[in-house]
């Protein structure tokens, strides 16, 4: 599988990554052992969680499962999300503080010494966004992190982050469903060298096999549209990844994965040769923008 680098680091990730919250952790840690194992011995590198997931259980079933060949492979994980002591859901916080307790406790559970891409599991122009920055510097002078960047599709944030940051990732929602980034913001980070990474990319399985709803200012006959163009593809899931992988900002594409015939469909896809006319399906619907945060 083919890699890249993300940002001006020396991480290699491979272009399909494998995303952890999909996991359904009530099957066991066989079951994740097995499947991560498979990922990896298919070409996969790259695997992203969060202590959010689970509420810190996905972190942990997850390093449990890289641990055998944790050296073969970078693992990304999110902080900012706090959850209440009584359970009952989470609060954000991205001070200094709490990420500087956060990626001890997230070392902890993944059974590594260092984390390859830490994130800010979101963010807002109203943040303290220095002093996250500050944390995310001073964690990597330690060596606990190898990289830092923020999940957000804001652009007020991001392009705050780009002015005063050294990050070299931004994680954000990016599909032929959701072409907001196009606007602007992809051509801004390649020109700073950051590394996208994207998530959402099958929009919900709507790009494959789901059917069609309301969908980011699209309606649902819409959505259905490109679905039936996508059937006509060689491979629908090849195409969607591919029309994400074609800008140079973006390093890898995220999928969440539950079952082996999911993640061998994607396998399968990325061995498959064929050519989809990119240009013809970005002429299918008009893109969409952004309408807040801007």
């Amino acid at each position: 599988m083919k890699q890249n680098t993300l940002g001006t680091s020396n991480i290699e990730v491979s272009e399909i990554s494998f995303g952890c919250m999909s996991l359904e952790l009530q099957k066991g840690q066989q079951y994740v052992n097995n499947l991560l194992r498979k990922a990896f011995d298919g070409g996969i590198n790259f695997f992203d969680t969060a202590d959010l997931y689970d509420q810190g259980m996905n972190e942990e079933m997850v390093g449990t499962a890289l641990a055998p060949f944790r050296d073969e492979v970078f693992i990304s994980t999110k902080v900012g999300n706090e959850w209440r002591e009584d359970g009952s859901g989470w609060d954000w916080n991205p001070s200094k503080e709490h990420i500087l307790n956060g990626v001890n406790e997230s070392l902890r559970r993944l059974q590594t010494d260092h984390i390859d891409l830490y994130m800010l599991h979101g963010g807002t122009i109203d943040d303290p966004i220095d002093e996250a920055i500050e944390a995310f510097e001073s964690l990597k002078k330690q060596g606990k992190i190898r990289a830092y960047g923020i999940s957000s599709i804001r652009p007020n944030t991001i392009r705050e982050w780009i002015k005063r940051s050294n990050m070299d990732v931004v994680m954000m929602q990016y599909s032929l469903l959701d072409r907001r980034p196009e606007e602007e913001v992809l051509d801004l980070l390649a020109d700073h060298d950051i590394s996208v990474i994207t998530r959402g990319t099958l929009a919900k399985g709507m790009l494959i096999d789901k059917p069609g709803e309301d969908y980011l200012g699209y309606t649902a006959e819409q959505v259905e549209k490109m679905r039936k163009v996508l059937k006509q593809t060689d491979s629908p899931i090849k195409a969607s990844i591919d029309y994400v992988l074609q800008h140079p900002a973006v390093a890898s594409a995220v999928l969440g994965i539950r079952t082996e015939a999911q993640l061998e469909e994607i396998l399968d896809s990325r061995l498959d040769s064929a050519e989809t006319d990119l240009n013809q399906l970005s002429n299918i619907l008009k893109p969409n923008l952004y309408e807040k945060h801007r």
